[in-house]
């Protein structure tokens, strides 16, 4: 078949590699503009676009897909069908109603579970114990369209958005192929997602990973997996921003009665890290980034920045 590919970040590579290898004919690949990154602000090009290079594919990098020209243009390649992953534009009806075999989209969750942008996160932030990828039809509303496949997957108790992402673009980039077979020998499902199921995994923003030390210790472990690698959680120590990068639940610490500790306080310093008072338990921070720096151990960041037990961590 002749296939459109749509993708952006590193998620969508593994999936696209998948079709490259595959017997169909990738007729353009279409990515996000590049864009201004870093401290630097340089030029950044997607990675579907650096892999879309490599291969020698088409590329195209229109900042609106649904302008009137854009879509000229979509019409005069014909293709069978065009494949979605994380592409990050939502496609017009125009779009949807072009290819002969739709639309599909490659999305990590299980559908219709955590619909939206950021779903990996989302889902190790509320402590579910397991995920997955869900190919379905695109229809007009977000992440709403007719499911084909699904398979699932266990979210382990050390997953980070980075290394849970990483596996389900591997299974997604099985799934997928596997998906456009069945639509290619005409044998792809076509089932009804159930909306009073559905839940929502909006896109992240920087503010999501501040920690509130109200919350329990796990929730709070769990916050800092799922914001790792972005935006990272973060505290402020003395008024300076402390991104917290590895931490559990510190188990074999308990309260004394006698007094009652405030949130955030650094009840221990140990060589596995800072223990932490939180609304609930106690949390072993083991790495952290200090501001301009690099990521450090929790000790070392205590033994040369001179933390003493008592220091709160908290708002800035």
């Amino acid at each position: 078949m002749k296939i459109i590919f749509m993708g952006t970040p590193e998620f969508a590579c593994l999936p696209l590699l998948a079709l490259i290898k595959s017997k169909h004919d990738i007729v353009g690949v279409i990515t996000q503009p590049d864009r201004r990154k870093g401290r630097g602000m340089k030029i950044s090009s997607p990675p579907v676009k650096d892999l879309a290079l490599r291969n020698d594919l088409n590329i195209y990098q229109p900042s609106n897909v649904n302008d009137p020209e854009f879509i000229d243009l979509l019409r005069k390649i014909s293709p069978d069908l065009i494949a979605i992953v994380a592409f990050g534009q939502i496609l017009s009806k125009e779009i949807l109603r072009l290819p002969e075999y739709g639309c599909i989209n490659l999305h990590p969750s299980l559908l219709p579970k955590y619909r939206g942008a950021a779903p990996i996160p989302w889902a190790i932030f509320t402590g579910e114990e397991k995920t997955g990828v869900t190919t379905f039809y695109l229809s007009e509303k977000v992440d709403s369209g007719d499911i084909i496949l699904q398979r699932e997957e266990k979210i382990r108790e050390d997953d980070t958005t980075a290394t849970l992402s990483k596996r389900l673009a591997k299974i997604g980039s099985e799934l997928l192929m596997e998906t456009i077979d069945k639509i290619e020998k005409k044998e792809a499902a076509r089932i009804p997602q159930d909306k009073e199921k559905a839940t929502y995994a909006p896109r992240l923003k920087k503010e999501d990973g501040l920690i509130d030390w109200k919350k329990s210790a796990p929730q709070i472990e769990r916050l800092v997996r799922a914001m790792d690698p972005w935006p990272g959680a973060y505290t402020y120590l003395a008024e300076k921003l402390l991104k917290i990068w590895r931490a559990e639940e510190a188990s074999g610490f308990r309260l004394q009665a006698s007094g009652s500790k405030k949130l955030g306080e650094i009840i221990e310093i140990i060589k596995e890290g800072m223990v932490i008072a939180c609304g609930e338990g106690l949390l072993l921070i083991k790495e952290v980034q200090p501001s301009g720096k690099k990521r450090m151990s929790a000790s070392s960041f205590a033994s040369g920045y001179r933390i003493k037990r008592g220091s709160i961590l908290g708002s800035e």
